[in-house]
């Protein structure tokens, strides 16, 4: 901070001035910076997303809030929600995702009548895994 006196035949006064030449060399440095980012930033990236899955969207719109959830499980060991074929590895995630949308996580568990108990109680292990309570036995055909 800089001060210059009067040099009069008065009482010498103090008069503050500001140095403004440390402001300067801030806002300079702060331009140049924006000069050399400014190109960097303009630059794009490209993303390369994977191709939407149908079973999803079909997954989507088979969760009606006021149609139950019904898991089924096939002679062979494939399991379908809501009539929808889904693979084992990504039951639990899909059934998750499905009872966050509905205000319950109850479940009807459909099963062909010869299928091996291993692969019903299998399906169901991976139902409990998605917080399915209750889960319901099916003894008659859904519609």
């Amino acid at each position: 901070m800089g001060a210059s006196l009067n040099t009069g035949f008065k009482k010498a006064k103090v008069q503050p001035e500001m140095n403004v030449t440390p402001l300067v060399d801030v806002v300079l440095v702060l331009l140049i910076i924006f000069m050399v980012l400014a190109p960097v930033m303009a630059k794009s990236f490209w993303v390369r997303l994977p191709p939407k899955d149908d079973k999803e969207e079909q997954l989507d719109q088979a969760n009606d809030p006021d149609k139950p959830l019904v898991l089924s499980v096939a002679a062979d060991g494939k399991t379908a929600i809501n009539k929808i074929e889904v693979d084992r590895a990504e039951l639990t995630e899909k059934l998750t995702r499905m009872f966050n949308a509905r205000p319950d996580n109850s479940l009807y568990l459909d099963a062909a009548d010869d299928t091996e108990y291993g692969m019903v109680l299998g399906a169901v292990d991976l139902a409990r895994g998605a917080q399915a309570f209750p889960i319901v036995i099916l003894t008659t055909k859904p519609e």
